[in-house]
């Protein structure tokens, strides 16, 4: 080819833009979280996020009619119960929950139910404590999120969603379900969930931080090490062949290397958790007149579809709709 090559001509305008772009978001992509707190008077902010709330029974329901009038259909809910325990978990909040939002809205929604105990717990660990408290029994663990999973697919779920990071729980919970007749119900795995420092507002949300005077102090124990990307492919092979319909990676920026690699590598939908954490630096940027809120979030989304993923659970998943009208490039 004879001459300059003319890259630009195919950026010149926001209609070639639009026809030449190979990475397209669409708000049937996204997820919102939703977090419902046993007595709560009122519903509160969430800590550093915008638009986010701890939501009351009452707020819950308002809130999700106004996300459907914008557009959005997709839920992940976190209950939060009044009562911590170390075992024995009630969780009858959390089924009414369900219960209360499938009975409202049916079909017009899709609810995916966070199945894990660290807002349950009095230590708020992901799991039931072993006799030493210095690690988590992980068969007896397995056993409580695999009862939990099919509570709130009796409950109306259309999902479970394991974010617990505990050995052998996908199986556990795909056999109850499958038992019990759900063999319809989906189970999006958290597969490749890295222990991090981005988890902080979600942890105030779901009164789930680990206690400091726990002997054992954090999550490194079971989530994934940050600096060991290859367990991360090893969990997500293993979710996959214990019955995942999703996989799942967290966080979302910090590891698009990872969301690359395993979407590539694992022929399963993937979805990515954009942490409460990626989006507080967002809202804190654009609330300084630093970034515009609108081109960041694109941007960040755009990434993720380019690594693979084909859902986004995103605490800005509200504004979707009437983000995903603007042209990212526009200045």
């Amino acid at each position: 080819m004879n001459g300059p090559i003319r890259l630009r001509r195919n950026r010149d305008n926001r209609h070639i833009r639009e026809l030449t772009r190979s990475v397209r978001l669409h708000p049937e992509q996204f997820i919102q979280p939703l977090f419902v707190v046993e007595g709560l008077a009122a519903r509160e902010a969430v800590p550093g996020l915008k638009d986010v709330w701890r939501e009351t029974p009452s707020s819950l329901l308002r809130q999700i009619e106004a996300d459907l009038e914008r557009g959005v259909s997709k839920f992940l809910l976190f209950g939060v119960p009044g009562e911590k325990r170390e075992r024995e978990f009630s969780r009858a909040f959390t089924s009414a929950r369900l219960a209360d939002i499938k009975g409202r809205f049916g079909d017009e929604v899709w609810v995916a139910a966070d199945v894990c105990l660290c807002s349950y717990t009095t230590h708020g660990h992901c799991g039931i404590l072993a006799d030493d408290r210095a690690h988590l029994d992980n068969d007896v663990t397995v056993a409580a999120l695999a009862d939990a999973a099919l509570e709130f697919a009796h409950a109306g779920a259309d999902c479970v969603a394991p974010s617990d990071m505990q050995d052998g729980r996908v199986a556990a919970i795909r056999a109850a379900l499958d038992g019990a007749g759900f063999q319809r119900r989906a189970l999006m795995s958290y597969a490749a969930k890295f222990h991090s420092a981005f988890y902080g507002p979600f942890r105030v949300a779901a009164d789930s931080a680990p206690g400091p005077a726990n002997a054992l102090r954090d999550r490194a124990s079971y989530q994934i090490d940050p600096g060991r990307p290859d367990d991360a492919l090893l969990a997500a092979e293993r979710d996959a062949a214990e019955g995942a319909d999703i996989l799942m990676v967290k966080p979302g920026l910090p590891c698009l290397d990872v969301l690359a690699r395993l979407s590539a590598s694992v022929p399963l939908p993937w979805a990515v958790y954009q942490t409460s954490g990626e989006q507080a630096g967002i809202d804190l940027l654009a609330g300084h007149g630093l970034a515009d809120p609108v081109r960041a979030q694109l941007e960040t989304w755009t990434a993720f579809v380019r690594a693979g993923a084909h859902m986004i659970i995103s605490y800005a998943a509200r504004r979707a709709p009437l983000y995903l009208g603007r042209d990212p490039g526009t200045p």
